[in-house]
């Protein structure tokens, strides 16, 4: 009998151990399931982090790419501007000779010939109106030409040549139109004059003082 019951209380324990062994590994793949879980999520969160700073990075290249064009436009267009104010430069200059002047004044002369004749009184005031204009701004391009070649006690020399000659033009228009006086064409002839001594005065200057 005492040996039967040794006998059941070695199965019995054996039976324990091995129910004990059972239940402790069920706890451990229960812990280890939430481990790999977290895991998992804590990836997907270092994924998810990484993405807007991938992008960030990409957009703040673009700008600078941009900028860097920008600034490239920028130099070739102030090269251009540059190349524009040479070309500029280099035509007053070429202008300013005395050949090349007096064929600019020879073709607003010709100008003058064949523009087209006004019929009414009125109408030719106001073409020799404009005629002189146009004349009397080129003696002003010519006089600042000179202003540049000449030295200072020349260009006064001059200047003083032309506030007599102003007063003798305007005397000489004046005497010219009252052969018209009191006429429809009195105005008209004084104006023509004015255009005419202008024009004269022009080639004067050019002829004379530009080198």
């Amino acid at each position: 009998m005492e040996n039967n019951k040794r006998f059941l209380a070695v199965l019995l324990t054996i039976a324990l151990s091995g129910v004990l062994s059972a239940c402790g590994n069920s706890s451990e793949e229960s812990n280890s399931e939430p481990t790999s879980n977290s895991s998992a999520q804590e990836e997907d969160i270092e994924t998810t982090e990484k993405e807007p700073d991938g992008s960030q990075e990409i957009e703040e290249e673009k700008p600078d790419g941009s900028s860097n064009t920008t600034q490239s436009h920028d130099k070739d267009n102030s090269v251009e501007a540059s190349n524009d104010v040479d070309a500029i430069d280099k035509n007053e200059s070429h202008e300013s000779s005395k050949d090349e002047y007096l064929k600019k004044l020879n073709k607003m002369e010709e100008a003058d010939r064949n523009s087209e004749a006004k019929t009414t009184t009125a109408e030719m005031v106001e073409q020799e109106e404009e005629r002189y204009r146009t004349w009397d701004d080129e003696l002003n391009k010519i006089n600042g030409v000179l202003e540049e070649q000449l030295k200072n006690d020349q260009m006064d020399q001059l200047r003083e040549e032309q506030r007599k000659w102003i007063q003798q033009r305007d005397e000489t228009a004046k005497n010219s139109s009252l052969k018209y006086k009191g006429g429809s064409m009195e105005q008209l002839e004084y104006v023509a004059a004015l255009a005419s001594l202008t024009r004269e005065r022009c080639y004067s200057l050019v002829a004379k003082y530009m080198k």
